[in-house]
């Protein structure tokens, strides 16, 4: 019992695409849950659209958001390969979508069908948008999500235009989130044996997500100022030029900002009344920020690191993102693994970072071909040869076959 995995037995649904919604699962796999993949005979477009592969089915993202799941391949316009759905959908504990509610009706999985049929099952669909607003049942992408939510706007008030974040902040945030709601839902359902209906809106939760940060005076009423961080929205607010590279540090507390101060030699600062306290600090981090321009750029990185460690002020290197598996830290603790993937030959996998009872998850086996678990997963579903056939129809036998090859 010792060794049994957080999620070990439970089986989870997997109808999603792209990236928020396999990076929800991702997490429940890290878990230890079993996590089945339903893919359309063409694929998740992640497997192309997320760069280069030796075999043209395996994008680097793609493998990174699938490993340890079990892949199968179903054509839900069709009345058998819906039929298989629904039965494979019976022996599961958890369904997860991202696919626009009007379409899960369509189809007979939205959470009144499925539930009316399966009242246990844990039922949760991703969108773009919740229902009540004038957004409801548009399509939704990670951009789209980033400038509706004010994320972009961060930008605009920071450098005078708006900017994406280079990384789709709303999917991995969503999909966070997600993951914690489905862990919810089964704690509840273990008390009382009760299923559950979870939608996460991504608009929603990344707008909440960036007003929680930034909202700050304008959260009183009357308003007590314009709302935004004026830390965090600080043109000098970010890494710091040093003699030969960039340095990213951090002093919040009114110890650290002495510490600082002291490193880099300005004890005349310490009684200044600009940086005082964190309040002055706060009111004066153009100042602040300003000061850390002027007093890095005379040494090099590594001069500056060592001193701010023995100050036990936060400080770390800026990396670029060639630079971060060579980090020593993230070496040492094995944050990277080399394996060999059946198609695409040795790749690098990045394992489950949570330590669960003092160690980490084995990241599971790597993502397969479109299809290749279908006929095994299906007949422990209890559908016969005949239905299986049915299900897989020519074209997705031959998805199947030719990705198991490839």
């Amino acid at each position: 019992m010792g060794d049994e995995k957080l999620l070990e037995g439970i089986r989870v649904l997997d109808l999603t695409s792209v990236v928020v919604g396999p990076a929800t699962t991702l997490r429940l796999v890290d878990l230890g849950a079993t996590v089945i993949k339903v893919e359309t005979p063409e694929g998740d477009v992640m497997r192309s659209l997320g760069g280069p592969s030796n075999t043209g089915h395996f994008s680097g993202k793609f493998l990174h958001f699938n490993r340890g799941k079990r892949f199968i391949a179903l054509d839900l316009k069709t009345p058998a390969g819906l039929e298989a759905m629904r039965k494979l959908l019976g022996t599961c504990d958890v369904f997860v979508s991202n696919i626009r509610p009007e379409s899960l009706a369509r189809l007979g999985l939205d959470a009144e069908s499925c539930r009316a049929r399966q009242p246990a099952l844990i039922h949760c669909n991703i969108t773009g948008f919740g229902p009540g607003g004038p957004y409801r049942g548009l399509p939704a992408y990670d951009t789209v999500i980033q400038g509706a939510s004010g994320i972009t706007g961060l930008t605009l008030k920071r450098d005078g235009a708006p900017n994406f974040v280079p990384l789709l902040i709303g999917d991995h945030t969503v999909a966070e989130i997600t993951a914690g709601h489905i862990c919810a839902a089964l704690v509840r359902r273990l008390r009382t044996g009760q299923g559950a209906t979870l939608e996460i809106p991504m608009l929603e939760t990344m707008a909440a997500y960036n007003l929680e940060e930034h909202l700050g005076p304008a959260s009183f009423c009357p308003p007590l100022g314009k709302p935004g961080d004026t830390r965090v929205l600080d043109p000098h607010h970010r890494p710091v030029a040093t003699r030969d590279g960039w340095i990213t540090l951090t002093a919040n507390t009114d110890r650290q900002a002495a510490a600082f101060l002291r490193t880099i030699g300005r004890h005349d600062l310490l009684e200044d009344p600009r940086f005082r306290t964190v309040a002055d600090r706060f009111r004066n981090a153009k100042d602040w920020y300003g000061l850390r321009v002027d007093a890095l750029r005379g040494q090099d990185t590594a001069y500056w690191l060592k001193a701010l460690a023995e100050a036990d002020v936060p400080a770390m290197p800026c990396y670029t993102l060639e630079q971060v598996e060579a980090d020593p830290h993230l070496k040492a603790v094995g944050l990277l693994v080399q394996e060999e993937h059946p198609q695409e030959g040795t790749i690098k996998t990045i394992r489950p970072t949570a330590l669960i009872d003092g160690k980490n998850y084995d990241p599971g086996p790597p993502a397969k071909p479109i299809g290749a678990d279908t006929e095994t997963v299906l007949a422990e579903a209890g559908l016969s040869a005949a239905e299986i056939q049915a299900a897989l129809g020519a074209g997705t036998a031959r998805t199947a076959k030719a990705g198991a090859q490839s």
